[in-house]
């Protein structure tokens, strides 16, 4: 995320006009009983595989799934379940992203700590301790178009001759706790035994395919951003102070302490800009913190408008660092970038004196913020 987002917008706009046309009406989920489509991409391990990867199998378990989507990390560890108890058996268990990168926005990733994108989904695959493959369709979508997956995550389980037995959810609730059925286990258990599946296909319920053609959705959401006000306030040490504390709000608050002379700050800067963009549908917010000479102010508001942060901007009025060091943060040994991230009532939950690490402070307000499942009842 790293890039000057003029030129981002740019390319998307680009991007969006060469988009082949593939949206949900146009990309058919695959019959009942037909033959699997071959198929050829990479994996998260490095490794490409086609349908022949995968011809000692008994029954190919095919799991259309993303990286963002809270519905699909909601069912993860029941898919990973899946392959836990019927490895053993012949059953081999594949995950795929059906999604393009470059049409997901930013604002539909606000209950996730990642997006879409091949190197993202090596983090997940890591973190979570996947040893089954994951393969990334983002790049032409070609695979999934023969597949037809409606959302993720989307089950599609074939038998040994590589036909389709079922396809549909894993089960009936994203919850756990409140889920009655098991169709996807249900469907493999049958398959494995030589039993007809009793039910065949069900609708599913989750987050839309990130097709191609959703490209021009982005590039709206930059061009729309891109009005929105920017300003700089004046900040004394006593206000600088009350937002650290954090008292009295609701939101979780990323507080970032820069200058225009700072090269990691500049650099990170854009970084700051998206997760704005990406959490403040919920309850978060972002403030930054100038620490530029009072005379210099004209010089951080046109960069703070270059870089589009609609974000709460203040700029420190004293020229005095060490005054600002000890109301930002007295952990503080003075380095430029500072972030730190505040609970109302003013707990730290996260630090980075330097450069942050993006996915750990993803991972910190997500975190913070809550599991998707336990909040709120749908899918983005």
């Amino acid at each position: 995320m790293r890039s000057a987002i003029a030129s981002v917008l740019a390319l998307l706009l680009v991007l969006a006009a060469r988009a082949p046309a593939a949206d949900a009406a146009s990309v058919p989920t695959l019959a009942t009983f037909a033959k699997a489509p071959d198929f050829d991409l990479p994996g998260v391990d490095g490794k490409r595989y086609t349908l022949a990867s995968f011809e000692k199998a008994k029954v190919l378990v095919l799991v259309f799934t993303a990286n963002h989507c809270p519905t699909a990390q909601a069912y993860e560890d029941r898919i990973a379940k899946l392959h836990t108890d019927f490895a053993s058996r012949g059953v081999q268990l594949v995950l795929v992203s059906p999604n393009d990168p470059l049409a997901l926005r930013l604002d539909e990733q606000g209950w996730t700590d990642m997006g879409d994108t091949l190197e993202e989904m090596k983090i997940r695959a890591r973190d979570r301790g996947w040893s089954f493959p994951y393969l990334y369709d983002g790049e032409t979508e070609s695979m999934s178009r023969q597949y037809g997956p409606v959302a993720t995550p989307h089950v599609f389980v074939f038998d040994a001759e590589r036909k389709l037995r079922y396809a549909g959810r894993v089960d009936d609730n994203e919850n756990p706790a409140k889920a009655t059925t098991s169709e996807a286990r249900d469907a493999i258990e049958a398959v494995l035994r030589g039993r007809p599946v009793q039910v065949e296909t069900t609708k599913v319920f989750g987050c839309s395919v990130k097709w191609s053609d959703k490209r021009g959705s982005v590039a709206d959401g930059f061009a729309k951003w891109a009005l929105e006000p920017v300003a700089l306030e004046a900040i004394d040490e006593a206000g600088v102070k009350a937002q650290v504390k954090n008292e009295g709000g609701k939101k979780l608050r990323l507080v970032n302490v820069w200058a225009t002379w700072c090269g990691p700050c500049v650099i990170e800067f854009p970084d700051l800009v998206s997760l704005h963009r990406i959490y403040r549908g919920r309850e978060f917010e972002v403030v930054t913190v100038n620490a530029d000479d009072p005379e210099k102010r004209d010089k951080a508001l046109e960069f703070l408008k270059a870089q589009q942060a609609s974000t709460r901007n203040y700029a420190f009025d004293k020229g005095d660092p060490y005054a600002l060091i000890e109301a930002v943060d007295p952990k503080w040994q003075g380095a430029l970038p500072h972030t730190i991230l505040v609970a109302p009532g003013g707990e730290v939950i996260y630090r980075s004196e330097a450069a942050f690490d993006m996915h750990e402070l993803r991972r910190r307000i997500v975190g913070w913020l809550g599991r998707y499942y336990h909040s709120t009842p749908g899918g983005k």
